[in-house]
Parts: C-alpha cells; sequence; structure tokens
C-alpha cells in the first residue's frame, strides 16, 4: 500500500512539473513569430521610406518638367510617380497587416504563458 502511494505521488509530481515544460513548448513558436512578424514590420517600414523618398523625388522632377515645358517628360514623369504611389499604397497595407499580425501572436503567447502557469 505504501508503495502504491509513493507511485501515484510520484506521478503527480512529474504531471505537475512537465505542465510547465509542455507550455513553454507553445510559447517558442509564438515568440518566433512574433520576431518574424517584427522583422517583416521594419521591412516594410523601410520600403515606405523608400517609396515616399521616390514620390518626393517624381514630383520634384514633374514640376520642373511642367517648368520646362517638356510634356513628353511630364506624361513620363506622371506614369512613374503613380507607379511609386501605388508601390506605396501597397507597402501601407502590407505594414498595416504584418501589425495586426504582430498584435494578434502577442495575444495568442500571452494566452499560451497563462494556460502553462495555469492562471
Amino acid at each position: 500500500m505504501r508503495r502504491l502511494i509513493t507511485v501515484l505521488a510520484g506521478g503527480a509530481l512529474a504531471v505537475a512539473l512537465g505542465a510547465p515544460v509542455a507550455g513553454a513548448q507553445d510559447v517558442k513558436p509564438a515568440t518566433r513569430e512574433i520576431r518574424q512578424d517584427r522583422r517583416d514590420t521594419r521591412s516594410d517600414t523601410r520600403d515606405i521610406r523608400a517609396d515616399r523618398r521616390d514620390v518626393a523625388r517624381d514630383r520634384r522632377e514633374l514640376q520642373q518638367d511642367v517648368k520646362n515645358g517638356d510634356k513628353r517628360a511630364a506624361k513620363g514623369e506622371r506614369a512613374d510617380l503613380r507607379r511609386d504611389r501605388k508601390d506605396l499604397r501597397q507597402d501601407l497595407r502590407e505594414r498595416r497587416t504584418d501589425r495586426r499580425d504582430l498584435r494578434q501572436d502577442r495575444r495568442d503567447r500571452r494566452r499560451d504563458v497563462r494556460e502553462a502557469v495555469g492562471f
């Protein structure tokens, strides 16, 4: 009987100590996802800055072409300006999506940590 109690107590202890370890394994992938989302957000932010510089440069060149009366060059600059604005809008959308993913991954990780700890 004493042996049975020892075995059951040992098993209960093993389960109690093993639960946080299993929960910690759930947290690691979530942490990796958060890091990847941060990298994506930083990359999109760099792209947005570059696109904004391109748009500003194209505006200056378009103004210069209009001022000089070069209609053909102005037409080309307008097309380039449209493409750069489209790229900018797309990068802004991607960053918004990445930020949303980051918020969701943080919520999921907090939930996983709470479950691992037992709250």
